[in-house]
């Protein structure tokens, strides 16, 4: 039976077409009803890229292509593609409606890529998963088709080369700056980073290296895992997990010092003379900060924010709480993960949180439907001054009770986000910043 979900934070399959607009200079081709993209391009809203958005190619399925089938169309929207744009890879997905009329998408694309175009195809109707578990779809897909082609099976791997799966370009609307992040502080202790997507990576360059490198990071709770999975099987890849986005001081260094760890493990050799130096800086540079907060919070005469709820997916649900309630001292009551978390993950974030306090019970809430999340935070009433951080369909909720406010998932229409981060030592203070500011403003 179908449920209406009310407050939309997140896309279907074809969504996952983000994932390509953020690879420099790869195009997707969308195989399905003009209305798609539009979809898509609507809620992600500034995320063209180099091609995406509403200049994504499309083969604007009809109603002719439903009787007829549209595999001329698509051939002849990608042949235009290559004439019309420099690309350097094509990724083509599928909506709903040629999914269902069985156009054989598959042999189209093969034709081109047998010619040695650079082309991927990728099943993506909208009924057969959403674009968190897409993104996993997606990655593997070029894997497969694209980048096993380059690979180079006399080439030794380089144990110090590490791939980084992290957030979901443009569904994590701090994608790019935690990507910038996470790979900055991953080379500070002496690593070199694929991070893949974004400004910060070379391209379709370092997706040809992925076979090369020694081992894979994935820093999620669930979604990316199938890509690290399947990359150790393809290539005997190990992975190591970092089961959601270190935030602050302790999470940033016990993600770092668990990496040396592992990385040497693998063989990386580390200095660990040299890495410590860095974590050790870093950390002096953070609670020198955390200090000024201190006496901040000591001298504030006003009511601060004294318990908060997130609504997000439940790698930023976890960072965030633990971050919040060991390092800021706000106490978290219920907490909503909206990204509609796949059941076999939900023991392991459950067995998670409950490792962050042993003096506090944390109330999770498997939750995809805004509607009633909103609803339980709305009849629950504490003490104090509250947070919410969500979206922007959790504005209302937040000044309906008088609740402090933080932007920081989609739909965020009340806030402009280019390379922000939430992650690592920085990111915890960016998050600090945030919330006291929102505080802040408030008093005139």
């Amino acid at each position: 039976m179908s449920k209406l979900v009310e407050q939309q934070r997140y896309m279907c399959a074809i969504g996952g077409m983000q994932t390509v607009v953020a690879i420099k200079k790869a195009v997707p081709i969308l195989h399905s009803g003009p209305g798609c993209g539009t979809m898509v391009s609507g809620f992600f809203e500034r995320s063209v890229g180099y091609a995406g958005g509403s200049t994504a190619p499309c083969s604007n399925f009809t109603e002719t292509e439903v009787v007829f089938g549209g595999e001329k169309k698509l051939q002849n929207i990608i042949q235009n593609t290559y004439k019309v744009l420099d690309t350097d890879l094509q990724v083509v997905l599928t909506g709903c409606t040629s999914a269902i009329v069985a156009d054989d998408v598959n042999s189209v694309v093969a034709k081109f890529a047998d010619e040695g175009k650079p082309i991927v195809f990728v099943e993506t109707p909208g009924f057969k998963c959403n674009n968190y578990e897409s993104h996993s779809l997606i990655v593997n897909a070029i894997i497969d088709q694209f980048v096993d082609k380059f690979r180079d099976k006399s080439l030794v791997k380089n144990p110090k080369l590490v791939n980084v799966f992290a957030s979901i370009p443009y569904q994590d609307p701090f994608w790019k700056g935690n990507l910038e992040e996470i790979k900055r502080i991953i080379e500070g202790i002496g690593l070199k980073v694929n991070i893949l997507f974004g400004p910060y990576s070379k391209g379709i360059e370092e997706w040809k290296n992925i076979p090369h490198a020694g081992f894979n990071i994935l820093v999620s709770s669930w979604f990316g895992l199938e890509i690290v999975e399947h990359l150790k099987e393809k290539y005997d890849q190990p992975f190591y997990q970092f089961p959601y986005l270190p935030i602050g001081g302790n999470e940033t260094s016990r993600f770092l010092n668990e990496l040396i760890e592992f990385a040497n493990t693998q063989n990386a050799d580390i200095c660990i003379e040299k890495a410590n130096e860095f974590i050790k800086n870093e950390e002096i540079a953070f609670y020198e900060e955390i200090d000024n907060l201190a006496t901040f919070l000591l001298e504030f005469r006003y009511g601060l924010p004294s318990f908060f709820h997130i609504l997000l997916d439940a790698s930023y649900v976890l960072g965030m709480t633990k971050f919040l309630l060991t390092e800021v001292g706000i106490i978290p009551k219920e907490q909503f993960i909206t990204d509609k978390t796949p059941e076999i993950y939900q023991k392991q974030i459950f067995d998670n949180v409950s490792k962050f306090s042993n003096k506090r019970n944390i109330p999770i809430f498997f939750e995809p439907d805004g509607g009633l999340a909103q609803e339980r935070i709305y009849n629950t009433d504490y003490e104090g001054r509250g947070l919410i951080i969500g979206c922007g369909w959790d504005k209302e909720l937040a000044k309906n009770k008088g609740y402090d406010f933080v932007s920081a998932g989609l739909p965020s229409p009340y806030r402009m986000i280019f390379t922000t981060t939430y992650i690592g030592y920085k990111g915890g203070l960016r998050l600090i910043e945030d919330i006291y500011n929102t505080t802040l403003i408030s008093y005139k």
